[in-house]
């Protein structure tokens, strides 16, 4: 199976008719100033001279604002320049990222004439209340009449959602993760709220009318989420925002982010997580008092369940007097373990033999 690289392009709210509580989209991406034909060129060219994979899948992908929100003549003009290495053979796709409510026939067959193949959809929540306490001007409704538009005229329907948004619950954002798996998208992201610089969310935050998730908190509900999306055979493709030089510890002078769930290796603490309740859950069913157990997976696994910076194997350690052996095999499936006793305490009759 090939390599699949992404040549991001960011179009930082170019479209957006209005601004939600918690965006910003130049701080987000990066980009302070609108970007060109010549940028689209530069950026292309300049990914194409470093992958050294010639045979992988490329494709180019517009991020930020809502591409189908922009003026058509700048949507034609975005897309003819990636389309132009399309049929020169050096890309093989392109993706863009969009609202809801910028999505009709027109648009679709304009997308399909450059061979865009993917569609994703800033989704958020599945409640229309904290849609509007949001700012985002579109309601659930609107995401399922756009997701089955895309799928209808094959795209690859992708969607992103939020946790952590003003009012939003933990059953609200399960709901949510519910209510999109009906709508069949072939991906996902799901973003925990940070509070950005220059947002009204940083207002709220600082008047104390906001009170944003812990890392631990959001942790724990991506736990819940994700495993609903893999059932489904649904992708994650992502679990938080890509670290720059702008969305970093808030610590940093440098940093855009203000407070909130920030965590360099927030994806890898998710999926560790999951492989730390997935051990005991299986010690539990021994029934016997373990001392030292052996976990064989797949290498692509390994450092997802040692966890970051060792935390399983120290965890287990602290909870539970138990030392823990990661064996890697490629035999095993990914997302796959086999656990082996190798010493177990023993029992208090055998003590006193």
């Amino acid at each position: 199976m090939s390599k699949h690289y992404i040549i991001p392009i960011f179009v930082p709210h170019l479209g957006c008719p209005n601004d939600c509580v918690f965006c910003n989209q130049k701080s987000i991406s990066g980009q302070q100033k609108m970007i060109t034909k010549e940028d689209i060129e530069k950026t292309i060219n300049f990914y194409l001279e470093n992958i050294r994979d010639k045979d992988a899948q490329k494709e180019v992908a517009f991020f930020g604002g809502s591409f189908t929100g922009i003026e058509v003549e700048k949507q034609e003009e975005f897309l003819q320049t990636a389309y132009k290495y399309i049929k020169a053979g050096k890309i093989n796709s392109i993706r863009i990222s969009t609202r809801p409510d910028y999505i009709d026939k027109t648009i679709l067959k304009r997308l399909k004439k450059y061979k865009v193949e993917t569609i994703e959809l800033g989704v958020q929540s599945a409640n229309d209340y904290i849609l509007k306490q949001s700012h985002r001007g579109h309601t659930f409704e609107d995401v399922k009449r756009a997701s089955k538009l895309i799928r209808w005229y094959g795209f690859k329907l992708g969607h992103q959602m939020m946790v952590g948004l003003p009012e939003s619950t933990r059953i609200d954002e399960v709901n949510t993760a519910r209510e999109l798996i009906k709508l069949k998208p072939k991906m996902v992201r799901i973003y925990p709220v940070l509070v950005i610089k220059n947002t009204k969310l940083e207002k709220d935050y600082l008047d104390e009318k906001y009170t944003p998730l812990s890392v631990v908190q959001a942790v724990e509900i991506c736990k819940e989420l994700v495993p609903m999306f893999v059932k489904k055979g649904i992708e994650v493709i992502r679990i938080g925002l890509q670290n720059t030089d702008e969305i970093t510890d808030p610590n940093n002078e440098k940093s855009e982010v203000v407070a909130g769930p920030y965590h360099p290796a927030f994806r890898q603490l998710v999926e560790s997580g999951l492989w730390y309740d997935s051990i005991v859950n299986k010690i539990k069913q021994l029934n016997v008092k373990v001392k030292k157990v052996q976990v064989t997976v797949n290498p692509q696994d390994a450092n997802n369940v040692i966890g970051h910076k060792k935390e399983n194997i120290e965890k287990l350690k602290e909870m539970y007097d138990l030392d823990l052996i990661v064996k890697q095999d490629k035999k095993i499936k990914q997302g796959k373990l086999e656990l082996e006793i190798l010493e177990r305490y023993p029992e208090f009759l055998e003590e006193h033999n």
